[in-house]
């Protein structure tokens, strides 16, 4: 709820500063990102893992990390914690609860960035300890908002809920299908890369020792 409460306020805080400029609303709305997800994942890590993403939760339940109903339960609580962060984003600055984007994001462009930054995503998770996962994660999430057209959704809770916000941060329901398959995809593309390298990575080290 907090992580979707960050990204669609600072979207609308963003919007009504930079006047106009995009670019420094785009800046604003990473930097604020980046922050939450950083103290967020450091934060909830030791208590639930920090999961706020799906597409990490499947990877981690293919990975035998999780149980199948462990998975459906924080999949569920993840969107249901994202769609609130957008209602409270709206309470916050004495907008209408309820809303649907009308922001259009769609085409292969988009959809290729969405499944390269969830793979990436995967990547970064599964080769970082605990006490690396907060920074590492934030950084790629960061970076992959100025390098992707999409500006880096990769979360398909996060996805539903930027769908129920008609602001700077929005997407129009109509394109949340595409953007979460691709980022779906990603996923598994994350997770067979992450295998492979990771495997690599232990033979390489065992070789040097």
């Amino acid at each position: 709820m907090l992580l979707a409460a960050t990204v669609i306020g600072s979207g609308i805080m963003a919007q009504r500063l930079a006047g106009g400029n995009l670019a420094v609303a785009l800046l604003a709305n990473t930097a604020a990102t980046v922050a939450v997800l950083a103290t967020l994942i450091a934060l909830l890590g030791p208590i639930s893992g920090a999961h706020f993403n799906p597409a990490v939760t499947i990877v981690e339940a293919l990975r035998g990390k999780l149980s199948v109903p462990q998975a459906v339960g924080y999949v569920i609580v993840q969107i249901a914690g994202c769609s609130l962060g957008a209602l409270l984003a709206h309470a916050m600055f004495e907008m209408p609860l309820a809303q649907a984007s009308l922001h259009l994001r769609t085409g292969p462009a988009q959809w290729l960035s969405e499944g390269v930054a969830t793979a990436g995503l995967i990547l970064v998770v599964m080769g970082s300890g605990p006490n690396e996962a907060a920074w590492r994660v934030a950084a790629w999430i960061g970076a992959a908002y100025w390098f992707t057209a999409s500006t880096s959704f990769a979360n398909p809770a996060i996805t539903i809920a930027r769908s129920l916000s008609d602001t700077f941060a929005g997407i129009a329901p109509a394109h949340v299908p595409a953007f979460i398959a691709s980022q779906l995809c990603g996923a598994l593309a994350g997770l067979f890369l992450g295998k492979y390298l990771l495997i690599n990575r232990g033979t390489a080290a065992q070789t040097v020792d």
